[in-house]
């Protein structure tokens, strides 16, 4: 009757959050572009009324960054709403834009000192939720965005245990949103509109009157950013964004030069194509995550097919062409899974690890510690190591360079081949800049390069990180690493080297012996 299309999630798979709760996605096609159909879903304001039918009332309360807020949110049920307490949330709500135009905006319930519970009202649970907004191809001079509206909320409360259709009848009128989408923009002219959220009044106590819980409604409602601010600070977000300030003026210089023939490159081989044939014998390294091959092992690694991962190709200067990676330029020989109550830093010190047993064989190493900020600092650390570095080569510049270049070059490609929609949503597969996301500290060896990339320091990476913490080990993550390709010489792009982490488990991580560093 609404057009939609709905999908379950099933509750077999092993991804999932145990619960009572189903996840369920609704899909529909919107005729407005991707910023109108943003700008509306952001609204907290009286606006939301008129296509959201679960929705009563909502207000900010914290914003965390440009990226990230808590919300305060009332739900509109109408089961038997004389006998069922209505439900409200606190979640934290993270959003990002694309280099393709489209956006992502995620939901996932969160405590918060100032909205504590309220009279009358059972806290539900968001699980994960979230928009995706994407853009099609215009039909009729119309724009045409494809809306999946995903959610997996418990409701909690009597109701969802005695009924079993409460929890699937609620469930279904907030997935009807993506139909009042529709309706809206095909009945209104009104588009543009800055949206609106009011900011909250400390919550935190349940003794709180219901008086006083009504005033908060009466309160002046300011005006939140308007959508041409919140894209400009999404265009601003590095941790999205792939190409360098040296890039966008390498290509400016690029599209100036003539387009090679294909004789130029028979004739012209860069370094980085030279490849060593003499393969390295793995069995002497040695990491405490072990390696496994099998599709369906558990808390384990294994090398990633390049060929999953697309990079700028020969002809990206002239028509930004991508191709599959193909081989890798390094061997990742070895990864280890640490734990300590502080951050853990240059860990290539450590005697016995795959980079000082590389070093005694004379090999290159190139390690990445990716290290996880909390109550117990986590870090995964990954070992690639090659024979030699070729001279010339945009990898040996890229060691041998200073700290500026080193961070408007290093790429990641993430990817989640197997895990939630929020967490694949999250994390998504975007290239990004490590070096213009997060700090990167590098550590020169004689015979090595460790970069240790310390994710608690972007707030923005933390509010991903938020997400896919606390369901680790229901998740497979593939990761690309790469030095990014600017010019003609430099290109096409080649991985130093990809790995997928498959179900890990918090309790395997170890605690490191690490020598005194002498820096």
């Amino acid at each position: 009757m609404t057009g939609l299309r709905i999908f379950e999630e099933l509750l077999e798979v092993d991804y999932l959050p145990r619960s009572c709760s189903k996840a369920m996605r609704a899909v529909g096609v919107v005729e407005a572009t991707c910023e109108e159909i943003f700008g509306l879903v952001m609204s907290m304001d009286g606006t939301r009324f008129e296509w959201d039918c679960s929705f009563q009332y909502g207000s900010l309360v914290e914003e965390v960054d440009g990226h990230t807020a808590i919300l305060y949110h009332r739900l509109q049920l109408d089961w038997f709403s004389m006998f069922v307490w209505p439900r409200d949330l606190c979640y934290v709500r993270y959003w990002r834009r694309n280099d393709d135009g489209s956006y992502v905006v995620l939901f996932r319930s969160r405590e918060h000192e100032n909205c504590g519970p309220q009279p009358g009202y059972v806290r539900a649970h968001v699980e994960s939720g979230g928009f995706n907004i994407s853009p099609l191809k215009s039909r009729n001079g119309k724009s045409r965005t494809q809306v999946q509206h995903l959610m997996q909320i418990d409701l909690k409360g009597w109701g969802v245990g005695c009924i079993s259709a409460f929890q699937q009848h609620c469930l279904l009128q907030m997935l009807n949103s993506v139909a009042g989408l529709r309706e809206w923009f095909a009945q209104t002219d009104e588009r543009g509109a800055p949206p609106r959220i009011p900011v909250m009044v400390n919550m935190a106590s349940s003794s709180v009157s219901l008086k006083k819980t009504r005033k908060i409604d009466e309160l002046s409602v300011p005006p939140a950013p308007s959508l041409y601010q919140m894209n400009a600070a999404s265009r601003n977000s590095l941790l999205m964004d792939e190409y360098s300030d040296e890039d966008e003026e390498q290509m400016l210089e690029a599209e100036q030069e003539p387009y090679p023939t294909r004789s130029d490159y028979h004739v012209k081989r860069t370094a980085l194509e030279e490849e060593p044939i003499e393969k390295i014998d793995l069995s002497c390294f040695s990491g405490n995550l072990r390696r496994d091959d099998c599709d369906n092992s558990r808390d384990c690694w294994r090398i990633s097919d390049g060929n999953n991962f697309r990079v700028r190709s020969k002809h990206f200067c002239y028509n930004k062409t991508k191709i599959p990676a193909g081989k890798h330029l390094m061997d990742l020989v070895a990864v280890d899974w640490f734990k300590d109550s502080k951050r853990m830093d240059h860990v290539a010190r450590r005697q016995g690890c795959a980079a000082q047993v590389a070093s005694e064989k004379g090999f290159f190493s190139l390690i990445f510690n990716f290290q996880v900020p909390g109550s117990t600092h986590y870090s995964m650390v990954f070992y690639f190591v090659t024979r030699e570095l070729v001279p010339g080569s945009l990898l040996q510049r890229f060691v041998d360079g200073d700290d500026e270049f080193r961070n408007s070059r290093l790429k990641l490609i993430p990817s989640v081949p197997k895990g939630s929609w929020i967490v694949r949503q999250s994390v998504g597969s975007t290239p990004c800049l490590l070096g213009k996301a997060v700090d990167c500290n590098y550590i020169r060896g004689p015979k090595y390069l460790e970069v240790d990339i310390d994710i608690g320091s972007s707030t923005v990476a933390n509010g991903v990180l938020g997400l896919v913490t606390g369901v680790i080990r229901t998740l497979v993550v593939d990761m690309a690493f790469l030095v990014q390709a600017n010019t003609t010489d430099e290109l096409p792009e080649r991985l130093i080297g990809a790995v997928r982490a498959s179900h890990i488990e918090l309790s395997s991580a170890i605690v490191p012996k690490l020598d005194v560093d002498p820096s």
